[in-house]
Order: structure tokens, then C-alpha cells, then sequence
């Protein structure tokens, strides 16, 4: 009988439930007014602390596209540094070169 309470602990322990109970209740504790439903209380405690699936999948999409929208920046970024080094260069050319004044014909 010790045996299956010790193994069920651990499994509470290694699934991150005594962690999350333990958060939970010492806020409820630290509260300096306890609310009048302390299960009430728990329950919305406990699922801020373990968000549901929907609530997951929406995140996921979310980072998702964040992530994909970044890359895209990046690119972005590269391109127009890639264009800009281009600019400099052909500017700082034109400041090297001696500049061609245009002297009209004598002999026409």
C-alpha cells in the first residue's frame, strides 16, 4: 500500500502537480483577503498556471506566424542592407572620380 503511495507522489511530482498545488496554496494563503469560494479561488488559479488546449493551439498559431513574419523581416533586412551597401558604393565612386567639366567646342 506505501509503495503505490510513494509511486503515485512522484508521479504527481514529476508531472509538475505538487508544484502548481503548492503555488496556488500559498497565494491563497498570502492573500490578504481570502476570497469567499476558495475552490473557486483554486480552480481559476490552477488554470491561469495550466492554459487549455484551444488556448495552446491559438499560442502555437501565434508564434507561428511571428516567427514566419521575423524570417521575413530578416530577408527584408538583408535585401535593403545589401541595396544600401550597393548605393554607398556607387556614391562613394562618384565623389573619387574627378568630376568632367563640359567645355564647349572652339573648333565648330
Amino acid at each position: 500500500m506505501e509503495s503505490k503511495r510513494d509511486e503515485f507522489r512522484r508521479y504527481l511530482e514529476k508531472a509538475g502537480v505538487m508544484d502548481a498545488l503548492t503555488k496556488v496554496l500559498v497565494g491563497l494563503y498570502e492573500e490578504p483577503e481570502k476570497p469567499n469560494d476558495a475552490l473557486m479561488y483554486l480552480k481559476t488559479h490552477l488554470s491561469v498556471a495550466h492554459p487549455d488546449q484551444a488556448e495552446l493551439e491559438s499560442m502555437r498559431t501565434e508564434l507561428h506566424f511571428a516567427r514566419r513574419q521575423a524570417e521575413m523581416l530578416k530577408e527584408e533586412n538583408q535585401r535593403l542592407s545589401a541595396e544600401l551597401q550597393k548605393y554607398l558604393a556607387v556614391e562613394s565612386l562618384s565623389k573619387e572620380e574627378p568630376s568632367e567639366e563640359i567645355t564647349p567646342d572652339h573648333d565648330e
